[in-house]
């Protein structure tokens, strides 16, 4: 019998080609006045060099085609359907980082029905040798513009906790958050469970928090046929959480923040300093 191939990735890190993580999502809002909210989500974690094999592991999934759940290149990165896989080595080298031999694996929420909103999804770059090189934040906000950030991994970022980054604010996301705001992630990679938590502080200290916390399931019939009973559109359910929860904030009397034009400018670039432009973004900016 041939061997498995060896794998780059922590040693719990999922040998499938795609698998799920049913897990909640919790955001706090921390001030002028509390507000919290949780929800139950299903995410895909999907490996950018092995489409091909995911796209066979149930006839219910389906990879850049239609099926009950679906991924679709098209829908991260440049969103021109080319390739996810070439898009993360290209920012791994602007940053001087080869991923040659490596696994690039993104979590985020797979189509449902033909629809998905992703307000964040995470690619987990690997050198040859299996260590976490990168991670690249992918933020989308309710105006069709997508921003990345490009943040590598250095020694000193990660421990028994997971990984901690921090990044200034550069992308316009919540309305009811300003742009003078700092990120704090802390990563824990996937294996039998992945976490997300983002912390976001001003110059007075926290002011929101946002977590996901998954356990790992596999990609198959059952689970997918489960997922879909007790998750019922789901990924509706995450753009329509986000607009009910806005209205529950303006009642309570949150201010609105101002999209300035200006912040278009910095959607454009990355936590690097490189400039990246997609056609949806350059269009939307003439608007």
């Amino acid at each position: 019998m041939r061997p498995p191939p060896l794998l780059s990735g922590p040693p719990d890190a999922p040998s499938e080609a795609a698998s799920l993580y049913i897990g909640d999502v919790m955001h706090a809002r921390l001030k002028p006045v509390g507000h919290r909210f949780s929800y139950r989500v299903m995410s895909l974690l999907i490996d950018l060099d092995r489409l091909a094999e995911a796209d066979r592991q149930s006839p219910l999934f389906a990879v850049n085609r239609t099926a009950l759940y679906s991924f679709h290149e098209a829908d991260h990165g440049p969103r021109d359907g080319s390739s996810l896989l070439a898009y993360a080595q290209r920012r791994a080298a602007d940053r001087g980082i080869d991923l040659t031999g490596g696994r690039v694996l993104l979590l985020c929420y797979p189509r449902l029905l033909g629809y998905a909103f992703n307000p964040l999804s995470a690619y987990f770059c690997y050198r040859a040798d299996g260590e976490l090189a990168l991670l690249i934040y992918e933020v989308r906000n309710t105006f069709g513009e997508i921003h990345s950030y490009v943040l590598p991994v250095t020694p000193g970022e990660i421990s028994a906790a997971g990984v901690r980054q921090q990044q200034d604010k550069l992308f316009y996301v919540s309305p009811f958050v300003e742009m003078a705001v700092r990120y704090h992630f802390r990563i824990r990679p996937p294996g039998e469970r992945v976490l997300l938590r983002i912390l976001e502080t001003d110059h007075s200290g926290p002011l929101l928090a946002a977590t996901f916390n998954g356990n790992r399931r596999p990609l198959d019939t059952k689970e997918l046929l489960h997922a879909f009973v007790a998750l019922p559109l789901v990924t509706m359910k995450v753009m329509a959480a986000i607009h009910l929860e806005a209205l529950r904030l303006w009642l309570k009397g949150v201010r609105l923040v101002p999209r300035q034009r200006a912040t278009l400018d910095t959607t454009l670039r990355t936590a690097d300093g490189n400039d990246y432009t997609s056609p949806a973004l350059s269009a939307h900016a003439k608007d």
